[in-house]
């Protein structure tokens, strides 16, 4: 996958995660987590594999977080982690 369809796939990805962190990734979700936007690629990917594995739980949102990261794939994580970096 070249880098615009990495962008496009992990904008898809990251339109379902608006609600809680905002569409730029500049909020707090719930008022909880940490703000997501600005991190970086690595960061973010090791986060989300954390989430997904069940290791993760920043500010309790280790079960919230976990089953919307179960379902993706680990190129989706990176996709996801690329766009939220760009933010």
């Amino acid at each position: 996958m070249n880098t615009k369809e990495n962008n496009a796939v992990g904008k898809v990805i990251f339109s379902k995660c608006i609600r809680c962190h905002g569409v730029n990734a500049e909020r707090k979700a719930l008022s909880k987590s940490e703000i997501i936007a600005g991190k970086s690629v690595t960061y973010l990917e090791e986060a989300l594999a954390g989430y997904k594995a069940g290791t993760r739980n920043v500010a309790g949102m280790g079960i919230v977080m976990n089953g919307q990261i179960a379902p993706l794939s680990d190129d989706e994580i990176k996709a996801v982690a690329a766009y939220i970096s760009t933010l």
